[in-house]
Parts: C-alpha cells; sequence; structure tokens
C-alpha cells in the first residue's frame, strides 16, 4: 500500500527503470540527499529493494515505536547498529547475504548524506559487495529529495523529484590480476562517475565529513 500512496502523492519523474534487472542480485548505488532517499528508491524501483536502517527505528517502545517498526519492515530494510565499531563488517556480510538471496540491495557509497549538495567520494564498499558477490551496480541519480524532507523537518514536502536509473555496470574479470584495493578504487570510481552524471552534482573531490552506514 506505500509504494502507490507515495508514488501519487510526490508523482516523481522516472527514466532508465528498463535497466534495473527484474530478478537476480544487484547493487542500486546512489547518490544520498535526504533521509527519504530511502524511501523514494523502494517506492519507484520496479521490485524490491532492501536498505540499512538505524537499529533504532526498530527498538522503539510504545505505539511510536511500533508504527516505526512497521513503516521500516514494509519498506523491506533491515536493522543495523550503526554506533557498534564492528557495524561497518556487519553491514557488508549482511548486504552480501542478501545478494546470495537473490535480492536487490541499495547502497549510498558516499556513505553518509551530502549536505552542501554536492556528490561526495565513494568508499569502497560498493565495490567490495559487487566484486565479492560477482553482481552487477545498477547507478541511481537523485534529485531534489534534498527539498522533499530538509534536514530538520519532519514531514516531507511536495516538491519536483527525479529517479535516474543508469546502465549497469558488471565488473565481469575485468579487474582479475590487479591488488583487490587497487580494484575496489577504480570500480568505485567508475561508479561513482556514473553516478554523478545520472544526478548532474558537482564533485567535491573529498570523501564526507562522516562514514555512517547507509
Amino acid at each position: 500500500m506505500i509504494p502507490p500512496a507515495a508514488k501519487a502523492l510526490w508523482r516523481p519523474t522516472v527514466t532508465g527503470l528498463h535497466h534495473v534487472p527484474t530478478s537476480g542480485p544487484v547493487i542500486l548505488a546512489s547518490n544520498h540527499l535526504s533521509f527519504v532517499d530511502s524511501v523514494v528508491i523502494p517506492v519507484v524501483a520496479p521490485r524490491a529493494v532492501v536498505f540499512l536502517a538505524k537499529s533504532d527505528y526498530f527498538d522503539g517502545a510504545g505505539l511510536r515505536g511500533a508504527l516505526s517498526r512497521t513503516w521500516f519492515t514494509s519498506l523491506g530494510m533491515l536493522p543495523v547498529d550503526r554506533d557498534d565499531s564492528k557495524a561497518a563488517i556487519a553491514s557488508l556480510d549482511t548486504a552480501l547475504q542478501v545478494l546470495a538471496r537473490g535480492e536487490a540491495f541499495g547502497i549510498y557509497p558516499e556513505g553518509t548524506r551530502s549536505r552542501d549538495g554536492r556528490l561526495y567520494r565513494g568508499r569502497t564498499g560498493v565495490a567490495h559487495l559487487a566484486l565479492t558477490a560477482g553482481v552487477p551496480v545498477v547507478p541511481v541519480g537523485l534529485t531534489g529529495t534534498d527539498r522533499l524532507q530538509p534536514v530538520g523537518s519532519r514531514l516531507p514536502r511536495i516538491v519536483p523529484i527525479s529517479v535516474r536509473f543508469g546502465a549497469p555496470i558488471v565488473p565481469g574479470d575485468r579487474f582479475d590480476g590487479l591488488p583487490a584495493g587497487r580494484a575496489r578504487r577504480l570500480l568505485t570510481d567508475e561508479i561513482m562517475a556514473a553516478v554523478q552524471a545520472l544526478s548532474g552534482q558537482v564533485a567535491a573531490g573529498t570523501y564526507n565529513d562522516r562514514s555512517p552506514l547507509a
């Protein structure tokens, strides 16, 4: 019930849906402008997309906690403890399990949302997943979601937003023989270049100031 209602309310402009495989494991790698990005992408994608979300959203008490749990569960999100020092490794293991089941996994290579609208350098977890699982990566470019629910606002607004899905990037055997770190860096940079082309953002050229899990 959530996706049809959300699409009717937001009326997002969506292009490139044909690039998203309708079955089999795939990674959707997107820029990150707002908390609601993890709602917008599953709403418009032609298949379920699993994202990781803070465990706090699943642990609340009372009616509010129950509603939060129901909301995030209905979107297919999985809880992860972002304050755990081992959370990054655990999140990669969780993502690999999702891909092993033949599902779609969503990730923000920047690590956290951009607060100034620029596209930050991608962290190599996305390439680690793609190379380890041997799956394609579909780049995603979001625009307008930073105005949909700006930082500090409690309710989404009705503003023009767009979601652009790009052609899948297939690692294949192109990186065979390269040191693992080098292969991950090259693939990540390729993915981020595709995301930038879709989003039209200015490249920051640096990492974002914090790397929480998406």
